[in-house]
């Protein structure tokens, strides 16, 4: 079972770290190879929520958040992790 790159805990989700919805647009495709776009990590369905739950804006969690560093940086997310990386070693 792979888990979570972020927390840890058993993952069932992938996430693509630059979304789906940005692929097509020109700013994404003049920075970022097909290959880059197409990047995923394995993430837990709760982390997979947060993350677009704290971060909802598609552009800005492609442009800014688009590396596991980059969005476990990320102040509310950061504190997110902390407390659930807590509940997985429970």
């Amino acid at each position: 079972m792979a888990r979570c790159e972020l927390c840890g805990a058993e993952a069932f989700n992938d996430h693509h770290l630059i979304p789906r919805h940005c692929h097509r647009k020109s700013w994404f495709k003049s920075r970022f190879s097909k290959t880059q776009m197409q990047q995923t990590i394995d993430v837990c369905a709760m982390c997979h929520q947060m993350i677009h739950h704290l971060i909802p804006d598609e552009k800005e969690l492609g442009r800014q958040y688009n590396t596991i560093e980059t969005l476990s940086a990320h102040p509310e997310m950061e504190n997110y992790l902390t407390w659930k990386r807590k509940r997985v070693r429970c």
